[in-house]
């Protein structure tokens, strides 16, 4: 198998977009031998807890409402033109993330960690909802058949909080600034939502040399 590491924050939407764009790209290739595993990162880790009101959120980063528009405005223009779903009238609160991460960590130590990225980008981006709130992550958690019990008793303690912070700090000390990071093959480093036909040389490049390694 080849390996596709990916850096993300269930909140950026470029990552959402990124995805969507490897995703077409791995269904043209039905026949990859390509496996992905999701790695945290935070846009905001100073974000307290309980998340805030995003219209205040956005004036904060982006100086006003109005620069905030126009950042934004390319992002829809690309969702747009791509045929991408996100509802961003239904967001209210921007949340913290770490605990979104811990959920991703442990879906994919069973095996679920591409449903909890569906999922929590689901309920986000579509839904609107509040996916640093607990009760939100233990429906996800169950919805997508993680052990439930479990997940409601690890969620409401510390647990893997200081290992997920280290591995997001351990990215930007490496020199991630941004997200979506997809490394392929930990050779290959691609910063940002690359395009599907990119996606698509990429694996043919990829698989055409680890064919030829084999002979």
């Amino acid at each position: 198998m080849i390996k596709i590491d990916i850096l993300s924050d269930p909140i950026c939407p470029w990552c959402l977009i990124g995805k969507t764009f490897l995703d077409r790209a791995l269904q043209i290739r039905p026949d990859n031998v390509f496996t992905l595993e999701w790695h945290p990162y935070m846009l905001n880790p100073k974000m307290p807890k309980n998340g805030m009101d995003r219209e205040k959120y956005l004036i904060n980063k982006f100086g006003s409402k109005h620069n905030a528009a126009e950042v934004y405005q390319k992002i829809i223009e690309t969702l747009s033109e791509h045929d991408i779903n996100i509802n961003f009238n239904n967001i209210k609160r921007t949340p913290s993330t770490l605990d979104a991460h811990r959920l991703i960590h442990w879906a994919g130590l069973e095996g679920k960690q591409e449903e909890a990225i569906n999922s929590l980008f689901r309920e986000y981006f579509v839904m609107g909802k509040d996916i640093g709130n607990n009760y939100v992550l233990s429906s996800i958690a169950s919805n997508i058949g993680m052990n439930h019990k479990a997940f409601k008793h690890a969620i409401k303690t510390n647990k893997d909080v200081k290992s997920i912070s280290d591995r997001i700090k351990n990215a930007s000390t490496k020199g991630v600034t941004g997200v979506p990071c997809f490394i392929v093959n930990n050779q290959y480093v691609l910063q940002g939502a690359q395009p599907t036909e990119l996606w698509l040389k990429v694996i043919d490049e990829t698989v055409n040399h680890k064919n030829t390694k084999l002979h």
